[in-house]
Formats: C-alpha cells, structure tokens, sequence
C-alpha cells in the first residue's frame, strides 16, 4: 500500500461515513480483489491487503479517532502517549460527580434518559448498546444475480455458486483472540457514580464489548470477515424485472454469539434479448410485412415469448402501426395473468420485380388516381 495513501481514499468512502457504508464499502472492494477470486494476481493481492489495512482501522471507534487526529502516524503518537482520550463520556462522569462546577434542574436526568435509555427507576442512565457476548443476528449481504431473459419469463429453479463475504468463525467475527476487558472486567460499561446521576457508558477501552483482542486472527488477518464460497438453490418467479430483489432467509452473514444468520437479498438483472423488448409487463417486436398483406389484410405467423402466434393484419394497416396480441406478454407477478405482445408494423417492398409485378404494380398505378401528397379538403 502507498504509505501516503489515505485509509478513507482506499476504501472510496468519506471521512464522516458511518459504520454501515464502511462495512458495505470494504466487502464490495473485498469481493473483487480477494486472492481467491483472482488466484495468482499479485496487485489484486496487494489491494486486498491495502482494503484490509483501511478496514481494521477505521472500522475501529478508538482506532479511527486516532488516525483522525494523528493520520497515518497514529500508531506512534499513541505509543508515545501523544493520544488523549475524552470528550462527550469524560463530561458525563464530571456531570454525575457533581463535579465541574456544573448544575442541573431534575429534568436534566429525563434528557439523559430519552438518549441512552433507561434500566431501572430513579436517575439511573445507561449506553444504548448490547452486552458483551450478547448472541447478534448476522448482517443481511446483497449480491446482483444476473438472469436470461427467458428464465425471467418462465421462472427457474436453479442452483448458483456464490463466492460472498461472511464473519470469520475462527474469531467469531471480532478480529482475533480475546480476553475480558481489563478496564470493565468484561461488563462493557464503564460506570461513573455520585452526585444525583449513575452514569453508565460503553467501555472506552473494548467499546463496549466486553472483550480485548490479544492475538490477531490468523485466518481473516484482523479484518472478522472472511470470503466464503456457496452453492445456492434459488427460485426464480415468472416476470421478474431488473432491480427486484430475491430475499432467502437464513443465507446471509453467520451470526454471533450463537446469534441466528442474515439474509442474502439477491438483485436481478435481466438480460437483453435479440427479438424482444421488455416494456414493463409487455413485450414489444419489429416484425415485416409485406405491402400487398398490409393492403388487402392477411393473417401472418409472428414469434412471441410463448412460441410462434398467429397475428391479423388489417387491410389497409400502415407502416409503423402497432398491433396486439392480448396476453402473449410478461407474467404479472403475483398473478396469472400477463401482459400483450406490441408488433410494430413494417412494410416490406420486393427488393427486385419480375416483368409480371412490374406490369401489374404499372396497371395498378394508373388506376390509383389519388395523390397522397395533395393538402386533404376541409
């Protein structure tokens, strides 16, 4: 990694994104440069370990808030003794030690309250946050599932091989060997007592999970968050359209702490057809016809998603018209019905006349009288 290379740069995040669109940003960028899925492409690999670097810091509260102030030399200023922690939960322990020459009215405790939430009666105030250890569902995954343009009009049932990212079991998705929190003996609350508050707020030490990493993990490097590859059944219904989403339940990112497992929320993207034209629950086709069928009328053979269908052609139809098949389009989800075939109308001449046809089109002719360019009469 370019050692001047901002952290929030190589993720293509900024500086204020929250926790959410890191996570999002790290495992799209993991997903295309993970060493298994570009065996033997060293600068993937390198970008891999550049993406993962970014992740492990910034992901971090306490972490990011040193490389905030100090950059890419957060690591020295902080062995150096350079860091000061402190802020909004150093000012609540003074507020509830009565300290800092600052008072309240008793409506103070109930602001506290509606921010953190309450667990007991009184003016007892805790963090907002899960316990150490508490079992956590796992993160929903989207992934685009492209789909044939065919299989999205009849609907499939198919089986697809996924490669997505997933916490790491080996270290359950925290980054590495833990112990309890020696600042909170594995609560994840650091109390504050005395004057008329009991404040309890997240652990500045483990951020409030109880636990200390020792040893990075050597499978997922510190990151929590492994590539895993799947095989999938998916079922794909009828009449399906770009940007719906598949949901199946229980198949995204493993669960903490016995926690249950997310979803994985599958986005389709349709393929393109070489005949037909989606137009939401219609199908649209081009086909030629030619100017003696269009004239006298005629009954023609046209393709349709369903297979071939018998279309009438008025007579006198012009160029360009459209004409419907009722219900020989898309699959309403939801429904049984589906949507109309649109055929556009084009005429076809006869690229070359034969003696006859030009002695019949010439005989034709001088009966036509009109003159289709004449103003028409009001």
């Amino acid at each position: 990694m370019n050692k001047t290379q901002d952290y929030y740069d190589v993720l293509g995040v900024s500086r204020g994104a929250s926790q959410k669109e890191i996570r999002q940003a790290y495992r799209r960028l993991a997903r295309k440069y993970h060493p298994d899925v570009n065996p033997g492409d060293k600068a993937a690999e390198e970008r891999f370990k550049a993406i993962s670097e970014a992740h492990n810091v910034i992901s971090d509260a306490e972490k990011r808030k040193q490389y905030d102030q100090f950059g890419r030399a957060y690591q020295h200023a902080q062995q150096s003794g350079q860091w000061q922690g402190g802020g909004f939960e150093d000012f609540l322990r003074t507020v509830a030690a009565g300290g800092g020459g600052v008072t309240f009215g008793g409506s103070f405790a109930d602001i506290f309250g509606d921010i953190f939430g309450r667990t007991g009666g009184g003016s007892t105030v805790t963090a907002r946050r899960g316990g150490p250890r508490t079992p956590q569902r796992g993160e929903d995954i989207e992934h685009e599932l492209e789909i044939p343009f065919e299989e999205a009009m009849s609907g499939a049932e198919k089986t697809i091989s996924l490669t997505l990212s997933d916490r790491c079991q080996d270290c359950n998705g925290v980054g590495g060997k833990t112990t309890p929190c020696s600042a909170c003996g594995g609560t994840g609350v650091a109390k504050g007592g005395g004057g008329f508050l009991n404040i309890s707020t997240p652990c500045p030490q483990c951020q409030g999970t109880g636990d200390q990493i020792t040893a990075r993990c050597s499978r997922c490097g510190g990151s929590g968050e492994v590539m895993r590859s799947r095989r999938i059944r998916v079922k794909i219904p009828p009449g399906v359209d770009t940007g719906r989403r598949i949901l199946l339940r229980g198949e995204g990112a493993a669960g903490a702490h016995g926690g249950p497992a997310g979803n994985l929320i599958l986005r389709a993207k349709v393929g393109s057809h070489p005949t037909f034209q989606r137009r939401d629950d219609d199908i649209l086709i081009e086909t030629p016809v030619k100017f003696t069928e269009a004239a006298l009328g005629a009954e023609i053979d046209v393709p349709s998603v369903w297979g071939n269908a018998k279309l009438k052609i008025p007579a006198g139809t012009k160029n360009g018209q459209t004409l419907r098949l009722r219900g020989m389009g898309v699959p309403k989800m939801g429904s049984n019905e589906r949507g109309d075939q649109l055929v556009r109308v084009s005429i076809a001449m006869p690229p070359k006349l034969s003696q006859r046809q030009r002695e019949l089109l010439e005989e034709f002719s001088e009966e036509w009288t009109e003159n289709p360019r004449a103003e028409p009469k009001r």
